[in-house]
């Protein structure tokens, strides 16, 4: 069943990036305005059946649970804001491989908190991070535009990684649907005041603008973010990042046949490094059978 739910949750999340960018390209609809109404209704449609079957469980929310889902709400918030407005500015393929680094970023979050990790987990964030030059490093020479996109999509990533690290913490003792509703929910309020601060509009679009809108919140929203929360309760949260990675060769395949997106071959070797590195982190976590029990942390056991 998780496998299921695993390849729902990766094509999702891989017609993201893709979705995105074409109804930013083709319609008056803002950045701020599609991580709003994705999650916003997102929140109505995860609310029903928890308000339809056991409406309590909204009462039963502990101070420690609604703490670690607003953290996770903040820190989502964000990363809309900023990947999606990276879009804008550099490739679906380079936007979607960088903010996909959420699983370096959860090692490096950790290594800051005195984690030991083994070699190949420190050798694979190297992998990755001369991936990221390559992208960079092309973009740097080719338009100051894509590197400040290069930029935006590295910080949605490392949001994206404190997101997955809290949203574990909530799961541990919340049901999806409770989870789910209140985070998306605080994270559709802090995107509207951050839209209102911004003079980005959050209504007024053309038909298609809305069906761009409502074609994101289904795939990416509903099927890939959902899929990916209901996985934390049974899975560590490196781990769910580590899968949602197959969302790299996704997004840039399904760019390149809907948005005909070409990239230089740099690109591409930067794009393979990354999901190569990455590879190596998740094999690296694996304990061995020479270490001891409590000394060398699990990545994304936290």
């Amino acid at each position: 069943m998780n496998f299921i739910v695993a390849a729902l949750g990766v094509l999702g999340v891989a017609s993201s990036g893709p979705l995105i960018a074409g109804t930013l390209g083709a319609t008056s609809v803002t950045a701020l305005a599609i991580a709003f109404w994705r999650n916003a209704i997102a929140a109505v449609v995860m609310a029903s059946p928890v308000l339809i079957r056991e409406p309590r469980q909204f009462r039963k929310i502990t101070r420690r649970e609604f703490t670690w889902s607003a953290v996770a709400a903040v820190a989502l918030a964000f990363h809309f804001a900023c990947f999606i407005t990276a879009l804008e500015l550099t490739s679906v393929a380079a936007a979607t491989a960088l903010v996909c680094l959420q699983s370096a970023w959860i090692a490096v979050f950790q290594l800051l908190r005195g984690t030991r990790h083994r070699w190949p987990v420190l050798v694979g964030l190297g992998i990755a991070l001369g991936g990221v030059a390559a992208i960079t490093g092309f973009d740097m020479g080719t338009s100051p535009k894509a590197l400040l996109g290069d930029i935006l999509a590295l910080a949605g990533g490392a949001l994206a990684g404190l997101y997955t690290l809290a949203g574990g913490k909530a799961r541990r003792t919340m049901g999806i649907g409770t989870y789910t509703t209140l985070c998306y929910g605080i994270c559709a309020a802090i995107v509207a005041v951050l839209a209102l601060t911004g003079g980005q509009r959050l209504v007024g679009f053309d038909a298609g603008g809305w069906l761009g809108i409502v074609a994101i919140t289904v795939c990416a929203q509903l099927v890939g973010h959902t899929a990916f929360n209901h996985l934390l309760a049974t899975m560590s949260p490196l781990l769910v990042s580590m899968i949602i990675l197959l969302e790299i060769p996704g997004a840039a395949l399904l760019a390149a046949i809907f948005l005909h997106e070409t990239l230089p071959a740099g690109t591409y070797a930067g794009l393979a490094l990354i999901l190569g590195g990455l590879a190596v982190v998740v094999a690296g976590q694996r304990r061995g059978k020479g270490d001891v029990d409590g000394k060398i942390a699990e990545l994304g056991t936290d």
